[in-house]
């Protein structure tokens, strides 16, 4: 069986995750998140893997992205790696994805490839002020992956910011619906499923 694709889309801590597991539960479906396709950086010195930009396409393996997003879309399993984000290096594990009947992929650049694009039923973009994405950052980065404040705001006004508006932001157009990050989640929740049933009565 073939799933159905969601795509979720916007700048750094807008609320995709949120809004990503939310339609999971909802759902019962596969979350594919970017997050897991950044190239590993194991090879540099720490130092130098954290002044790297993890904020352009650049920076995630699209390649393999793309290969595993195909497989998905037409039923087939895929081995996604897992990345840690406090080294900045991948694992030498992987977890098999399964798609189900729905699958949802989240991440900064989600419709940011055409390739991608194409594949997905419904897109979506959750849009936030940078004000409230860097306070959220703060918050997670802090929490989850080791980073002090002062680290993560300035990685914030070097590039998370900058790229967004370079990268991100312009992938609204692409879009079938956007959503704030701010609005309530049952609300965001229920503008998809309305989309979704639109596009796949």
């Amino acid at each position: 069986m073939q799933p159905y694709l969601i795509g979720i889309a916007g700048p750094s801590c807008a609320g995709k995750t949120a809004l990503a597991r939310h339609l999971s539960r909802v759902l019962s479906a596969t979350i594919l998140s970017l997050d897991c396709y950044y190239f590993d950086l194991s090879h540099l010195p720490l130092p130098e893997r954290a002044h790297s930009n993890f904020d352009t396409p650049e920076s995630l393996d699209h390649q393999l992205f793309l290969a595993h997003l195909t497989a998905l879309s037409q039923g087939r399993d895929a081995p996604r790696p897992v990345y840690d984000f406090a080294t900045h290096s991948r694992t030498s594990r992987v977890e098999i994805i399964e798609p189900g009947r729905f699958l949802i992929v989240e991440g900064l650049f989600a419709l940011y490839w055409k390739e991608a694009r194409e594949l997905f039923g419904t897109k979506v973009f959750v849009d936030l002020e940078d004000p409230h994405c860097l306070e959220r950052r703060v918050a997670r980065d802090v929490r989850e992956r080791g980073r002090t404040p002062e680290a993560v705001r300035l990685q914030f006004s070097g590039t998370v910011s900058p790229m967004a508006e370079k990268y991100i932001r312009p992938t609204r157009h692409f879009a079938d619906l956007v959503v704030r990050g701010d609005q309530s989640i049952e609300g965001s929740v229920a503008s998809v499923l309305a989309h979704i049933n639109r596009a796949d009565p």
